[in-house]
Order: C-alpha cells, then structure tokens, then sequence
C-alpha cells in the first residue's frame, strides 16, 4: 500500500497549464537537453549558445528567452537534477515501508550514476568558477528544493524513531544533517573517485556506518523505553 504523498502537493504541479505554457516548458526542456548533450562533448568553455540553439533547431535569440546567459543555462542544469532528486526523496518518502529501507532506498538512488558521463558533466560544473558564482548568486531557487527534499527525509527519519528503529535519543537534526552530508557526495569527488568502488559498495559502506550509529540501542529495545 502507498501512502498519500503530503509532500507532493506544491502547486508549481497543478495540472491545469496552457497549451502555450506546455510549449514553453517543452522547449526549455529540449534546450538543456541539448545543453547537457553540449557541454558533455566539449566542455564548459567550448559550450557555445550557437551550437545549442542548432541541436535544438531554433534561433540563438530562442535560448536567451528561457536563459539569458550560459551560466544561467549551467544553473538550470543543477536546478533540474536537483529537483528530479527531491521528486525522488518526496516519492520514497510516501512508500509504505521500514524507515531503514526508505533511507537505503534514497542512498541508492544518490550514488546511482557514479562513473557515468553525466555525474563526470556536473563535477566538472561544479568545480567551475565561474558557475560556482552564478549558483551562488541564484542559490535561493535551489534552497527552496533543497528544502523540501530535507523535509521529507526528516519526515521518514522520524518515522524511524516512532517504530523503533532509529535513536530517539539523537536529534533529529542531528541525523538529518549527518545524513545530507553523505548524498551531497562531495567526499566521493575529494576522496574516493580514483578507487574503482562500484555504486553498490558506496551504498553499502556507508549505509553501513550510518544505520549502525542511529539504529535505537539493544538495550532501549529490551527495556521497552
């Protein structure tokens, strides 16, 4: 059984769009879709808005409606990759299942395109100065995913403390911080990109060393507490 997904019900997902609207948000979708394709082959600096606007068969003049630089393209990049993410997290959030296996099924989701081209594309963005900035300039609009997907990860970390499951004794915070930490996989990059660890041994490393240290001790589980 599912449950109802509360976390789901923002309004920028209401059904009822004009077909102009539905347009738009195709093309704009066409757009980093080429983008993306782009920047993969040649890199950030040999990306040209040229050779965007002719994969997706519009004028360059096209592009700069929906994004007025190549920085904000990039931005809109990161911004739909996160938002994919935090449907994601929202929609395992929903799931009728341990709380254990929620939070498993989210780190799997996390380390699932290590070594792909795509996840070498959005390191090579990241690590970029010139992006870095315009992210920062325009890190609200991510905050605001950022902060739903935290929001339902704490929800399902909660259900894990009313099952049993997790510590009651740690803050919550405290392990919702703790674990936005290791998805942001930042440490992958710095420290573990030239180890050859396949997705699945991440996941279960780190799985591993998390849920061993929120799991609620033996002795509150004998005791009843």
């Amino acid at each position: 059984m599912v449950q109802e997904n509360k976390y789901m019900n923002h309004p920028a997902s209401a059904p009822h769009r004009s077909l102009k609207e539905r347009q738009r948000e195709e093309r704009a979708e066409l757009i980093l879709q080429a983008a993306e394709a782009v920047l993969t082959e040649k890199g950030y600096y040999e990306t040209s808005m040229d050779e965007i606007a002719a994969r997706v068969g519009v004028a360059k003049g096209t592009i700069y409606l929906h994004y007025p630089s190549k920085e904000d393209l990039v931005v809109a990049l990161f911004e739909r990759e996160i938002t994919a993410f935090r449907q994601t997290v929202e929609q395992v959030a929903a799931e009728d299942a341990p709380a254990r296996a929620r939070m498993e099924t989210i780190l799997r989701h996390a380390y699932a395109d290590l070594g792909s081209e795509r996840r070498q594309l959005f390191m090579s963005l990241h690590t970029n100065i010139s992006v870095r900035t315009t992210v920062f300039e325009k890190k609200l609009a991510l905050r605001d995913q950022m902060t739903l997907m935290a929001d339902a990860i704490k929800a399902i970390l909660e259900d894990g403390k009313r099952s049993g499951e997790f510590d009651p004794a740690i803050p919550t915070s405290i392990m919702l911080m703790t674990f936005l930490g290791l998805i942001s996989r930042r440490g992958y990059d710095q420290f573990l990109s030239g180890e050859q660890l396949s997705p699945e041994q991440v996941v279960a490393a780190i799985g591993r060393i998390y849920f061993q240290g929120i799991a609620r001790p033996k002795s509150v589980q004998e005791s009843g507490a």
